[in-house]
């Protein structure tokens, strides 16, 4: 049940709040760590701190403001995770049904066990991936990214998942047909294009092409007119600039100052994309995603606008790792927050099931994902609260702002 608020709860909550401002500015934006930031949280029914704080453009001087646009790059998932458990409350879907069952093409999908692309040597997974696999990342999928295997090194090479090169969602899942996993189903945990698999099989089952499907059954009913795969022309000088701080996937060194990663005025996203990516595809605003979050926080729906029943939201934000393991004792990825002990994983969000084993502060049961860009959210039912982060670094293991965002905030109660 959410915790009881008073407005004399509100008064104290938002005077501690307050140390977020002066957090944020002493330690990122002064020091030049950051850019620009913009922190809100909502609770109780109300917007009890909205921070704005430097540059959303350094290099032209544009401030951050409340409609800056923002890559939220991974914050996309949870979106589409939503809009495939739309389709579940359908019925057009379960969370068991074999992936191969909408895509034949990975029928004879194999496991790793050892070689190179073009050599692979692989072996029979024990069960189909499922639905649910995708959904919380034990497909056996990864990302190039990882660089950890072969498999993953076959990836970069074939440009799958990269949403700023050529090609299409199609064009990759018909690739991947030809890859085998990196490990077998429900075996592991490892972060991957399993939402990008999810966003093509959103169209297929459908019969609305993905990026209709989010704008007509998600956006446009919430209200989220700024969020899209790409920013137009009118809203082009919105967007924020994304640094890069150091070598990117290295430890921060020392003094080392803010590298411009995308120019806002030559971006990828001021263009219709080829890919239309579920995993990180989306450019958003925080206003327009707290939307997204108080629907959550709300059960499913936001100002009589209902987009999941409350059960769905329930079970999208239990932990659905197998054995009801915590994302250390499964997980093969190199994502910073795959490291939280005490942290689960549902469909399509994170969850916390002991905030003594985070050694963090949090509720058991709020929820929780970020993007590469270093956004973040946060909804929290026990506390009836969402926090946002919204910002342009990457990497997002740069700094620990999101654990010192937790502390800031529920220090604050």
């Amino acid at each position: 049940m959410p915790h009881p608020t008073s407005s004399s709860d509100h008064g104290a909550f938002s005077q501690r709040l307050a140390r977020v401002d002066r957090f944020f500015a002493d330690e990122y934006i002064r020091p030049g760590k950051l850019a620009g930031a913009l922190v809100q949280v909502w609770r109780g029914g109300r917007l009890a701190l909205n921070s704005l704080h430097g540059m959303a453009d350094r290099e032209r001087g544009a401030p951050m403001a409340e409609d800056t646009l923002f890559r939220i790059y991974s914050m996309t998932k949870p979106i589409t995770s939503v809009a495939l458990l739309m389709l579940f409350e359908q019925g057009l879907v379960a969370l068991d049904d074999p992936v191969a069952q909408y895509i034949p093409e990975w029928a004879g999908l194999q496991v790793y066990q050892g070689g190179e692309l073009g050599a692979f040597k692989t072996r029979a997974p024990e069960r189909p991936m499922q639905i649910v696999d995708l959904l919380r990342h034990t497909s056996g999928l990864t990302y190039g990214f990882q660089q950890q295997t072969p498999v993953d090194a076959a990836y970069r090479k074939l440009k799958l998942g990269d949403v700023a090169l050529a090609g299409t969602l199609e064009g990759m899942v018909a690739a991947l047909a030809g890859l085998p996993l990196a490990f077998a189903p429900g075996q592991a945990w490892n972060y991957s294009v399993s939402t990008d698999v999810l966003g093509y099989l959103v169209g297929k089952i459908s019969g609305v092409p993905f990026p209709d499907f989010v704008r007509q059954r998600i956006l446009d009913p919430l209200g989220m007119a700024d969020t899209g795969f790409h920013v137009p022309p009118e809203k082009a000088g919105r967007l924020a600039a994304c640094y890069a701080v150091g070598q990117l996937g290295r430890a921060v060194e020392a003094g080392r100052g803010l590298s411009l990663q995308d120019d806002p005025r030559t971006s990828v996203f001021l263009q219709p994309p080829a890919f239309f990516s579920g995993g990180g595809g989306l450019v958003s605003t925080a206003a327009d995603y707290l939307r997204f979050a108080r629907m959550l926080l709300g059960g499913g729906a936001l100002e009589g606008t209902r987009l999941l029943g409350r059960k769905t939201v329930e079970l999208m934000t239990a932990n659905h790792l197998p054995g009801g393991v915590d994302l250390p004792q499964l997980s093969r990825s190199m994502f910073s927050e795959a490291a939280y002990s005490g942290v689960g994983f549902g469909l399509g969000v994170a969850c916390t099931l002991d905030p003594a084993r985070t050694l963090t502060l949090g509720s058991p049961g709020d929820f929780f994902w970020g993007g590469a860009a270093s956004t973040f959210f946060v909804v929290d039912p026990r506390e009836d609260m969402v926090m946002l982060l919204f910002t342009q670094l990457l990497p997002s293991s740069a700094y620990p702002m999101r654990r010192q965002l937790r502390a800031l905030v529920y220090g604050a109660l």
